[in-house]
């Protein structure tokens, strides 16, 4: 069941997220169709999909 407070995008990004389980911001990428999105925009709704608390991230290198 979706959230009602998941805009459009968050949720296409969600559902993506769950059929993966984990990934980087690609990963999430290559499973749209073409257009696909930016790099940019989706690393900005999984940042605001992060604050809303739907998912979390880990730092590697620096």
């Amino acid at each position: 069941m979706i959230r009602k407070d998941l805009t459009k995008a968050e949720e296409q990004i969600m559902k993506i997220l769950w059929k993966i389980k984990k990934g980087f911001v690609k990963d999430i990428i290559s499973h749209f169709k073409m257009p696909k999105p930016a790099y940019n925009t989706v690393s900005t709704i999984v940042r605001i999909l992060e604050r809303k608390n739907f998912v979390s991230h880990k730092v590697y290198g620096k």
